[in-house]
């Protein structure tokens, strides 16, 4: 299973901020700060932000990463947070059919082209 992701940023102070904004609803804060990069987690760092100054903005990403959100109200809050930042809408919150099983989820681009979507989904009995 996968134990954490990093994401190329140009500003780092700027995308902490973004950051901090866009994850607090999905449960998760701001752990690690070092020079060069910013860790996000609930216990340990598991979402990474690493300077990458040169690196040109990602255009039309083929893959996104996807952050489990508690609830539907956390999906809308993560969100808006992210467009109230500076980030840009790649689908708004609402229900989305799966393979597996249906989820209410939202994505979004960040200021530097990186696609993150947050989803929640059913609970089964």
């Amino acid at each position: 299973m996968i134990d954490h992701v990093s994401i190329p940023v140009r500003d780092l102070v700027a995308a902490g901020a973004f950051y901090e904004a866009v994850l607090a609803p999905l449960g998760l804060s701001r752990l690690i700060t070092r020079e060069g990069t910013i860790g996000f987690g609930k216990a340990y760092p598991e979402f990474w932000l690493n300077r990458r100054q040169d690196a040109e903005p990602a255009r039309n990403p083929g893959g996104h990463i996807c952050l489990r959100a508690p609830d539907a109200g956390a999906v809308r809050s993560f969100h808006a947070a992210a467009i109230a930042n500076g980030g840009l809408d790649e689908g708004a919150p609402g229900h989305r059919p799966a393979t597996m099983t249906a989820y209410f989820g939202a994505f979004i681009l960040d200021p530097d082209g990186n696609k993150i979507e947050a989803a929640t989904f059913p609970k089964t009995t």
